[in-house]
């Protein structure tokens, strides 16, 4: 069983993958935000280190995949690599932060690995408003991420919906992150539990 959970920046991700992790016996890989150099850099100037950061991302990513995701049995991954390239490189692309050859780069990098990644078992997208991803982003207290634009983050709203409604590489279940506190409501998590358990998530059988 390979569970993927996808979100925008703050959408509660991280959270919501530790929480699968603890109840059904899942191999918990999160997203190697902290580990990425530039990141930083990008956020105080996105045009001058959007690919570099784009290119780390999507590096960590494929290394995540190939020697975690791949050969595990019982995974829950916090975000994909589809969600870097379709989502995130896409909107600086869009925005003109990346520019055509710099993402053609990418994109063929992504296109040329992708074929030998393993496709989740089930999707769940955490679907968050802006207030929301504002509230979480201030929450976890990243300095570098206070004074990301309201703009940047409508544009990843967006892609993300874009994304979710062409996916059709395994079942995809949306929850609502304005609806469900997963963090703060016991009864919100046993909801959200039951809603993905109806989608055929399970704790492995104990003989």
């Amino acid at each position: 069983m390979y569970v993927a959970v996808a979100g925008t920046i703050g959408a509660g991700k991280s959270t919501l993958t530790r929480l699968l992790a603890q109840r059904y016996h899942l191999r918990p890989v999160y997203e190697a935000v902290d580990e990425n150099p530039y990141l930083a850099d990008f956020y105080a100037d996105m045009r001058r280190w959007a690919f570099h950061s784009q290119m780390f991302f999507l590096a960590a990513r494929l290394e995540q995949h190939l020697a975690q995701v791949n050969p595990a049995e019982r995974i829950v991954q916090d975000r994909t690599v589809d969600e870097d390239a379709n989502v995130f490189a896409r909107a600086l692309f869009e925005d003109r932060m990346i520019d055509e050859r710099d993402f053609d780069v990418y994109t063929r990098t992504y296109r040329a690995v992708r074929r030998a990644l393993r496709q989740p078992d089930l999707m769940v997208f955490l679907r968050a408003s802006l207030p929301t991803v504002k509230q979480h982003i201030a929450m976890r207290g990243r300095g570098f991420e206070q004074a990301v634009p309201d703009a940047y983050l409508a544009k990843l709203a967006t892609l993300y919906e874009r994304w979710a409604a062409a996916f059709d590489a395994a079942p995809l279940v949306v929850v609502d992150a304005d609806r469900f506190d997963v963090v703060a409501s016991a009864s919100d998590r046993e909801r959200v539990f039951e809603l993905l358990e109806r989608s055929g998530l399970a704790a492995p059988v104990v003989r």
